[in-house]
């Protein structure tokens, strides 16, 4: 079978994309891309071409981005270009040459698909009931030699499972089309065609951590396993299998665990604990920006008192250990039914409010429903912020027996639509303050008190 019969294949079996969709094809002017257009040419799909000029080789980034020009005429097919201030754009971002480039690429890539899918569908103002708006896909020449490199470099940078599973061939508007294809079919592809290429003097040097594997680190494993590159690609088609058992077992034992409330996430703590596994830990974290490096925190949070919590490292959500439970919440949401209270915290504002914040001297007790004065050296943060639960009790200012909140909204005559408002703010598993009703006797202001923390409700 023809390579390019086995492209077609490839693409009808992966249900990649259609012959009527519209394709954007990144095309650098090396083999791998100019072997991705032939095929495209001779399987008759309509493509686009666009090239981006990282203007990091001087002469020969402008060589590539002439010869892309000509390819474009040779096609028949409009070509679009972007040069990119990539060692700026590096400097200024903090990364890598390698990472600049990609991330530049990938946003401009997905600029040009979002404008492409707008032009093309407004061509036709009303799109009849029966027709599809046209689908767009950026084509890109990654071939099963950079799939390989791929696991190695994931492997050793530790990714876990997924990393080893390789680059995928769908991900949202991409398709990756040569991925089955190995380096060399493209050369004999390319040399049977009779096609040209800009040959790249940059991947012929090691400084670059892809190049020093495909250079070195491959090149030497196959002396002493010479059918290295067809095991990788075994082992990349063996770790898909697996990480779709993988996930399968960990989305059954998510849906047993993760109870969603609101735009919360909570879960009991001597249940996950109970499964002794980090890597089920992490993978209910992930999806709210925690690391990997934090699952060990988790670990020590589970052990820690109530009140205590951990933070992702964009600041976005919170892990907090609320008496058997961790609860996920986002750490702005006025939404969230759980609010971390800090020390240095001001102003706090949640769904049924805004509460001040502050520390004063010499203050006369205040009787207010909205305003809670409390002995500041009795307080020990971080507070916690939650609505009120069937179970709750407190001590009522003056009192020196417990009562459970749903007798003291009884006593307080509360409606059910005025409870379902009620909440508390806790400390250690100890409620100082019924949010606009009644503060815990045992942190009132006493002769002896110094400096108060004083909490308005508004």
């Amino acid at each position: 079978m023809s390579l390019l019969d086995r492209f077609q294949n490839n693409i009808r079996q992966q249900h990649l994309f259609s012959a009527k969709d519209k394709l954007l094809l990144a095309v650098s002017g090396g083999v791998d891309s100019v072997v991705l257009c032939e095929l495209c040419k001779q399987a008759g799909y309509d493509f686009i071409i666009a090239h981006c000029n990282f203007q990091l080789r001087g002469e020969e980034s402008e060589r590539d981005e002439r010869f892309v020009r000509e390819l474009g005429k040779k096609y028949g097919t409009e070509v679009w270009v972007k040069k990119f201030e990539t060692e700026s754009y590096a400097a200024d971002h903090k990364l890598s040459i390698q990472e600049a480039a990609r991330e530049l690429r990938y946003t401009w890539f997905e600029e040009l698909v979002n404008d492409l899918f707008t032009t093309e569908n407004s061509r036709s103002k009303v799109i009849p009931a029966h027709h599809s708006p046209l689908t767009i896909h950026l084509l890109t020449a990654h071939h099963a030699d950079d799939n390989n490199e791929t696991l190695l470099m994931n492997f050793f940078r530790g990714t876990g499972l997924h990393g080893l599973t390789g680059i995928p061939v769908k991900a949202g508007y991409i398709r990756r089309p040569l991925l089955t294809f190995s380096k060399e079919e493209l050369m004999i592809f390319a040399k049977e065609n009779k096609l040209d290429f800009a040959e790249d003097s940059s991947n012929l040097s090691s400084k670059y951590t892809r190049n020093y594997f495909r250079n070195e680190i491959i090149p030497a494993i196959s002396k002493v396993y010479p059918q290295v590159k067809e095991n990788l690609q075994d082992n990349i088609e063996r770790f898909k299998e697996i990480e779709k058992l993988y996930k399968a077992s960990v989305g059954e034992i998510r849906k047993k665990l993760c109870k969603q409330k609101g735009n919360e996430i909570h879960i009991p703590v001597k249940q996950l604990m109970g499964y002794r596994n980090k890597a089920l830990i992490y993978e209910i974290i992930a999806d709210h920006g925690f690391s990997e490096k934090q699952v060990d925190e988790v670990i020590k949070l589970a052990e820690s008192e109530s009140g205590r919590y951990i933070q992702s490292p964009g600041n976005t959500y919170r892990i907090i250990r609320h008496r058997h439970w961790f609860i996920i919440s986002p750490v702005t949401s006025i939404e969230s039914e759980n609010i971390v209270i800090e020390e240095n915290d001001q102003q706090i504002q949640f769904s049924e409010g805004t509460l001040h914040i502050g520390i004063v001297s010499n203050l006369e007790p205040i009787t207010s429903n909205h305003t809670a004065c409390l002995d500041a050296k009795e307080i020990s943060f971080p507070l916690l912020l939650r609505k009120w639960k069937t179970g709750d009790y407190f001590y009522p200012l003056g009192m020196k027996k417990k009562k459970k909140l749903a007798r003291f909204f009884i006593d307080q005559k509360l409606s059910k639509a005025d409870k379902e408002k009620v909440w508390v703010i806790e400390m250690n598993k100890k409620i100082i303050w019924v949010v606009g009703h009644r503060i815990d006797d045992r942190f009132r202001i006493t002769g002896q008190t110094q400096k108060v923390l004083k909490i308005t409700f508004a």
